[in-house]
């Protein structure tokens, strides 16, 4: 599956990369882990490896979650929702998610505020 990234640039203005979020969520547990931006070439490598695969708009580079900390998310199936225009990973994490050590970056309530 080819996913169209041409519908929205949703970096800043002055990037050319087309991105989609991507909601990632536990397989199992159905618990949302993370929210990331994919380009083509980073959904092409999720697709080919079955590890997350992501882009780093802050790094501007492809990014596979895990790399680093050896907390991957192995991919079990990618979806896409009716606007063409966000993706779902569904995955099995293999260690947290978040770069807390937090299992899911959705920890803090919105009146906890920044911390």
């Amino acid at each position: 599956m080819k996913f169209d990234t041409t519908f929205t640039n949703y970096g800043s203005e002055v990037s050319a990369v087309k991105l989609a979020p991507v909601v990632v969520q536990d397989a199992h547990t159905f618990e949302i882990l993370m929210l990331a931006w994919a380009n083509d070439e980073a959904l092409q490598l999720t697709q080919k490896t079955g590890l997350a695969t992501f882009y780093s708009r802050s790094r501007s580079e492809i990014w596979v979650k895990g790399a680093t900390s050896g907390n991957y998310l192995h991919v079990q199936q990618v979806l896409e929702d009716c606007d063409f225009d966000t993706l779902l990973y569904l995955v099995e994490p293999k260690g947290p998610a978040c770069h807390t050590g937090s299992r899911t970056c959705f920890f803090r309530t919105l009146d906890e505020g920044r911390r």
